[in-house]
């Protein structure tokens, strides 16, 4: 497969998936189960992209995405099928705070990402004013939305700032890093956009689904960990490509994709020649290092950024699309404290919102969140904290030191902890969370357009429908269907996106 035997890995039926992220692995792990020749190339030196095991104080942990919504399949369904069932773990305390108005309260039950069906549902976290203000809903008029519209300016327009200030923006921060008041409620809330095309009163249409789920009888954790940590996820699936015939190149970045003309059905051999990518329409020449790959079908599954730069020979339209998307970039900070000397309240962790001025943005209490964290040394206690949210810039570019002090200084602010921790660690996540900003559903329905105009090829991952790990695994398999000439799957992810709830402090 290297240059000097250019031909090599095109056959009937041979897929490259680029990026080695949790979306590209889904990929290859459903195109080797549909009988395919998949290749998959990652320019990093490891696999799992924002899913990341590490240790600190050599207790292993997570050091980047810690959960999974587990209330939809798909990302539960790909542990199991890799083998991961044994070590699925709901959390061993869902119980959050919200560090706010200068003390840690019990976050509210009776929301939607911060939305309450009664106005009472908020009393302790608002002030009397702000309880107040959301009564007012159902007097209202109705607030048209359009097209879309951003979460805070619709929410804030029925239920006051306060409510968007307070809990929505500090629950919106901890899935995208994001400004709720610049988020598109049609692609980062789903649930909420139908309620505010549907009805008048915000609060009355939020306790219409909360009755759909009471009735719906819905059991189980709605989020899912896993032992050893959600960053063994993208192991395991690696693995599992590799053990069925698939290659898997990291350190392999790919400089160029470009079609070319001459390909066979795509799965030819495999599914009775049904694919998208008949007989003379263009096949794809694959160029990464000294590597030249030709295949029937490319899935691009890496950031916006990235995708832009590999489409802007053959889809220049498409490209511009993705090099418009917006990141976020933030650093988590992991501490180890000897348990005699850390005392923390009760609970999974905390967040807060940014208009207290705060520099850490949520806190999560590792060991009292996962008993798989706590097990494995009694002796120690983890936390971390999240800090950067979309626009910020200075506090990112303070050094790891500054950032485990600041991280301190807020801890024995909000819960009285003045240890010295024993360990610290800081992980950066540069351009890690892509923003969803009003008008985002459009840009992917053109974006959407303008691939389907070249056969073979298709995008998945965080920038589209979803940034949570069960929408990246669903955005894959709708791109696998899509090259197999299927389009339903990313008909229903256009039309629904999967909303990416928080899945309680620092997730």
């Amino acid at each position: 497969m290297s240059g000097s035997r250019t031909g090599a890995g095109h056959g009937a039926g041979q897929v490259v998936v680029i990026g080695a992220g949790i979306a590209g692995l889904a990929a290859a792990d459903r195109l080797l189960r549909r009988g395919l020749r998949v290749t998959v190339l990652e320019a990093s030196g490891r696999v799992g992209g924002k899913l990341l095991p590490g240790e600190v104080a050599g207790v292993r942990v997570d050091l980047g995405a810690e959960s999974m919504l587990a209330r939809r399949p798909e990302a539960v369904d790909l542990a199991r099928a890799v083998g991961l069932a044994d070590r699925l773990r709901p959390p061993a305390t869902a119980t959050a705070s919200i560090w706010t108005r200068g003390a840690l309260r019990p976050m509210p039950k009776g929301h939607v990402m911060g939305v309450p069906g009664t106005a009472s549902a908020l009393a302790g976290v608002l002030s009397d004013e702000g309880v107040a203000r959301i009564e007012r809903d159902a007097d209202l008029p109705r607030t048209e939305v359009g097209e879309d519209v951003a979460v805070g300016e619709y929410v804030a327009a029925r239920l006051g700032r306060e409510v968007v200030d307070r809990l929505v923006e500090p629950l919106l921060g901890g899935v995208y890093a994001g400004d709720a008041y610049r988020l598109s409620l049609r692609s980062a809330v789903p649930q909420l956009f139908q309620v505010a095309r549907t009805h008048t009163s915000l609060t009355k249409g939020v306790r219409e689904i909360q009755a759909r789920a009471a009735a719906a009888r819905q059991t189980g954790p709605v989020f899912m960990g896993i032992e050893g940590g959600v960053g063994s996820l993208p192991l395991a699936v690696a693995e599992s490509v590799r053990a069925r015939g698939g290659e898997i190149l990291t350190g392999t970045p790919v400089t160029e994709l470009r079609r070319v003309r001459g390909a066979g059905p795509l799965g030819a051999a495999a599914s009775g020649g049904t694919g998208a990518v008949a007989g003379g329409h263009p096949a794809w020449r694959v160029v990464a290092g000294d590597r030249v790959l030709y295949a029937d079908a490319v899935i691009v599954a890496v950031p916006a950024p990235a995708a832009a730069g590999l489409l802007r020979a053959e889809a220049p339209a498409a490209a511009a699309e993705l090099a418009a998307v917006e990141y976020a970039s933030m650093a988590l900070v992991t501490l180890a404290y000897r348990r005699t000397e850390a005392a923390l309240p009760a609970g999974s962790g905390f967040l807060v919102p940014p208009i207290d001025g705060r520099t850490i943005k949520a806190s999560t209490f590792a060991s009292q969140k996962w008993g798989w964290i706590a097990e494995q040394n009694r002796d120690l206690v983890l936390l971390r904290t999240s800090v950067g949210r979309y626009g910020e810039t200075e506090i990112l570019r303070r050094d790891d030191a500054e950032l485990v002090e600041v991280s301190r200084q807020d801890l024995k602010a909000a819960t009285g902890l003045d240890a010295t921790p024993v360990a610290a660690r800081v992980t950066r996540w540069d351009a890690g969370l892509p923003q969803y900003p009003v008008g985002h559903h459009a840009r992917v329905a053109r974006l959407r357009e303008h691939v389907a105009e070249l056969p073979g090829l298709a995008l998945c991952g965080a920038a589209y429908d979803g940034v949570g790990i069960p929408a990246c695994v669903a955005s894959a398999h709708a791109a696998v269907d899509q090259i197999h000439g299927d389009l339903a799957a990313v008909r229903e992810l256009t039309a629904h996106p999967v909303q990416s709830l928080h899945g309680g402090a620092g997730e």
